[in-house]
């Protein structure tokens, strides 16, 4: 079991690995051997079934002979034609313990992967289930089932589902938290829709490659509930059946015991020689090259629906609002209060967004930046209602396009999927292996405009050519490993155009692209949204990537808003220290390259630490007492649109007389 185990992880691994392992058996001579038993289990019962069942007491008890090669037994039965004629048997009986055990067993890793109530009690029962060797539990189970085929199939099925159990749990735990199961819960499918579509085609590959190889553990494990008694009964009979009968007069005709042994161990090597021949074909696909290079193009292009000269050759610059931000009556998104609590180890609480507050209006782009930790990501999921139990989201106000969210229901989350979308940092987590690009981009237009799959196909390949993906009636068939990072963002974006996006929610989505790249999102991005109206929440840890995109910047540390202000009054005058140091950090072709960059020291406080005055007291050196023993409010430094939250804000941002009173 340990063996094979450890050849799926190496074939997972690639070549590098592989290169490393033990000498192989070829894999013809494997797959031959495959064929060989098959075609014995299919033809050997009319070839050899009169010889096996024809009785000859005078010949009974014979030693091997030209005339039976493995002798005979107490009936005069020739044991070469009854051990090949057992083929069939054998080889059913374990292929259906195989099945039942898979059944079995990938239920319940699915279950217990998916369900946060049953996960861990299931998890408790299948770990205390594998401590046992897996024969043990057969003879245990046979028991319980009854002697015979059905309750020997049934017991080592039983045995298996532990291991299937807990292979398909791993799988599904990883599957789960991709960020395409997430796109499909806001598009609100069902559980079950999401297990069928998006985690059971994941997972099925290294499922099977466990099937293939545990048929050859379920011969021996049949083999010897049969050997004991326990497994098939007379007049039927299966390879463990006359390996029990053959040892009684192993000393006389030891070929009677030998035949029906070598049967057994030749077919269990061979099933797990395939299972690894398999494994090896696997992850010499996986490791193969051919993703494609992305290409530059000359421009990005336009969102769907706009004019070709809407852009303009050669301008690499993100588009971004000249018009200052102004106060709106009815802002598209409201945020008040909002905090994300999870419960910690101890009994307490973890709370990675503890008091977050804005507005967003229509049209407008808010980036927000923070180093890593800070709570950015987590407060836009919060919004985009993608926080999982047993993780919490509460607010004073979360209203998105006069919808309240922090009421969960159907109508609700049909909205979200329909005005809201989401680009997340891995293009790669966010499209799902199994499913074609097209399927991905057709999926929120037949679902929540009702659009026909013709319609829906036509405008999906006009958004991917609005994203400047060439070639994209080729792409739409394609899948996600066949394209590059920068195309399979372009495709992620496109996915966000196929419904009626007023809000699109960019999380990091430039972050593992190279420079080049990373220029063409951002122009990508600030394009879809100067031609579609919609309104953008970019978040990064960049603050020099967040000033090309965004009308307003939001500085968030430790779950709070430590400074609001609007880009450019944000570059040329920054309030909070955390902001300052921040900016400095963020080099320009101007800078000192003799001298080093400036650096923060110590570490942000973590989620699960409450204190009474300023998180960032510990690292300012601005901090006194009073910092460390009040927590300063978010309130209007200089400027109209400039809030802060810092007792002694830098030089040139003084609070206004009003809000100096109140503190």
């Amino acid at each position: 079991m340990s063996t094979t185990l450890t050849d799926l992880a190496a074939a997972a691994a690639g070549p590098a690995v592989r290169r490393r392992r033990r000498p192989r058996v070829p894999g013809g001579v494997a797959l031959g051997l495959l064929a060989l038993f098959v075609l014995l289990s299919i033809f050997g019962p009319w070839i050899w079934g009169g010889a096996a069942g024809a009785t000859n007491i005078p010949d009974a008890n014979q030693s091997s002979s030209a005339e039976h090669w493995l002798g005979t037994d107490d009936l005069g039965r020739d044991l070469l034609a009854r051990t090949l004629y057992a083929t069939r048997s054998s080889l059913v009986l374990a292929v259906l313990a195989t099945v039942v055990g898979g059944i079995v067993g990938v239920a319940l890793g699915l279950l217990s992967g998916v369900s946060q109530r049953l996960g861990r009690v299931l998890g408790a029962v299948i770990n205390l289930l594998m401590a046992f060797p897996a024969l043990l539990l057969s003879i245990f189970f046979a028991v319980l089932f009854g002697i015979g085929s059905v309750g020997s199939v049934l017991a080592v099925g039983a045995a298996f589902a532990p291991g299937f159990a807990r292979i398909t749990q791993t799988l599904t735990a990883s599957a789960v938290s991709r960020d395409y199961v997430e796109a499909s819960k806001v598009l609100g499918k069902s559980p079950l829709y999401v297990v069928l579509r998006h985690i059971l085609p994941n997972i099925a590959e290294p499922v099977i490659l466990y099937t293939t190889i545990h048929i050859g553990t379920a011969i021996l494990a049949l083999s010897g509930l049969s050997f004991l008694g326990l497994g098939v009964q007379p007049p039927a009979y299966d390879w463990g059946r006359l390996l029990s009968d053959g040892l009684t007069r192993v000393y006389i005709s030891p070929l009677a015991a030998i035949g029906p042994s070598v049967a057994i161990v030749l077919a269990g090597l061979t099933f797990n020689l395939a299972g690894e021949h398999l494994s090896d074909l696997v992850g010499g696909r996986r490791s193969a090259p051919g993703t494609v290079t992305d290409p530059v193009p000359v421009a990005a292009g336009p969102a769907v629906g706009a004019p070709r000269d809407a852009v303009v050759p050669g301008d690499d610059t993100p588009a971004r609002s000249s018009a200052p931000a102004v106060p709106v009556v009815a802002p598209l998104l409201e945020v008040r209060g909002l905090r994300v609590l999870y419960p910690g180890a101890d009994g307490g609480t973890v709370t990675p967004v503890r008091d977050v507050s804005f507005s967003l209006a229509p049209g407008e782009t808010v980036g927000i930046v923070g180093e890593s930790g800070s709570g950015k990501s987590m407060a836009t999921s919060a919004i985009a209602q993608l926080v999982e139990a047993p993780g919490s989201v509460r607010a004073e106000v979360l209203t998105f396009d006069g919808i309240d969210l922090a009421e969960r229901s159907r109508a609700n989350e049909s909205v979200l999927g329909r005005s809201m979308a989401m680009i997340f940092q891995d293009p790669g987590e966010a499209l799902n292996p199994a499913i074609k690009i097209g399927t991905h981009l057709i999926e929120p237009a037949v679902v929540h405009l009702h659009q026909s799959k013709p319609v829906a196909r036509g405008r999906a390949v006009e958004a991917l050519r609005a994203v400047a993906i060439n070639d994209p009636e080729r792409r739409y068939d394609q899948h996600q490993h066949e394209l590059s990072g920068g195309m399979k963002q372009r495709a992620c974006i496109a996915v966000g155009l196929m419904g009626e996006p007023k809000l699109l929610i960019a999380d990091e989505p430039t972050t593992a692209l190279d420079v080049t790249v990373q220029r063409q999102i951002l122009r990508l991005i600030a394009d879809v949204r100067a031609e579609s109206g919609a309104s953008v929440l970019f978040i990064s840890h960049d603050i020099a990537v967040v000033a090309e995109i965004s009308d307003r910047i939001l500085v968030m540390y430790a779950g709070f808003v430590v400074e609001e202000a609007t880009a450019d009054e944000l570059l040329a005058r920054p309030a909070h220290p955390y902001t300052s140091l921040l900016l400095a950090a963020s080099p320009d072709m101007g800078v000192d390259r003799s001298a080093p960059l400036p650096m923060l020291d110590g570490r942000m406080p973590g989620p699960d630490v409450d204190l009474p005055g300023c998180y960032f007291a510990a690292r300012c050196p601005r901090a006194d007492q009073t910092c460390v023993d009040r927590r300063p409010p978010l309130l209007q430094i200089g400027a109209p649109a400039h809030r802060a939250a810092c007792w002694h804000p830098l030089a040139g941002t003084a609070p206004t007389p009003t809000e100096e009173v109140a503190r």
